[in-house]
């Protein structure tokens, strides 16, 4: 099954009807009324617009798609202060894992399969840099994407700011941090930000987290990949979480 729909009206009315789109790709120089409805019902619904040359188009579909391309989720994103502060009214102390231009497709799934199975919160994509949620994501997920909430923001910087204002602590992993993460303290609502494995975490996002972390590595191999740094990562928090939860009870 497409998941992209193409041609003014269709997207248009795919809009109106409160379908879940990630993004809009749209002939540079487009003109015509219709043309103008459509930038406006896309201005007006902050959807992500990509200008792109026809030939990009025409690689994508042969068909009329008459300058505008449309990309369809097939899960509908999830707003985070509602995610999070559902999770503080049920008495948890939230994880929410953030990931920050991660673009392949499986890397996301596997991550995704991982955080549903630890219980994470939310997971955390930007609007642009990140890989979308295709048929591949679903699959490589085994299906764990329709079942966490995913939330997509336009500024990560103040996605990490709202969560430090909520009483999150928020860790960014990478090689180049002095403190190892089996020396910290994951008690207190949690968020972990993965970078790219290629360039990490970026630095404005390693300058708004709270600490810096890194996975121990012994061998003669540099760096492991980003799902399976992830999945260690939650899963000490969970770790450590459900140790305190234990000496709660006690």
């Amino acid at each position: 099954m497409s998941d992209f729909i193409f041609g003014i009206r269709p997207v248009l009315e795919a809009i109106r009807a409160g379908k879940e789109i990630d993004k809009v790709l749209v002939r540079q120089n487009m003109t015509g009324d219709l043309s103008v409805e459509l930038m406006t019902e896309l201005r007006r619904n902050k959807l992500n617009i990509q200008y792109v040359p026809a030939e990009k188009l025409d690689k994508i579909t042969n068909r009329n798609h008459q300058g505008v391309v449309a990309y369809i989720s097939p899960v509908s994103y999830a707003n985070l202060e509602n995610v999070v502060m559902s999770a503080f009214d049920e008495g948890k102390s939230p994880i929410v894992v953030i990931l920050d231009g991660i673009t392949d497709v499986r890397n996301f799934g596997a991550i995704a399969r991982t955080c549903e199975c630890a219980g994470v919160t939310a997971i955390v994509i930007p609007e642009t840099n990140s890989a979308r949620i295709t048929e591949d994501a679903i699959k490589t997920s085994a299906g764990a994407l329709y079942n966490i909430p995913v939330c997509r923001e336009k500024n990560l910087v103040d996605t990490v700011l709202f969560l430090q204002q909520s009483g999150f602590k928020v860790y960014a992993a990478t090689e180049k941090a002095e403190k190892n993460v089996y020396d910290e303290d994951f008690s207190s609502p949690t968020a972990l930000i993965m970078g790219a494995e290629d360039v990490g975490v970026s630095k404005p996002m390693q300058k708004r987290a709270d600490k810096l972390i890194k996975i121990p590595m012994y061998g003669k191999t540099e760096s492991l990949n980003v799902s399976v740094s992830t999945a260690v990562l939650v899963y000490e928090v969970v770790r450590q979480q459900c140790a305190n939860n234990k000496n709660d009870v006690k």
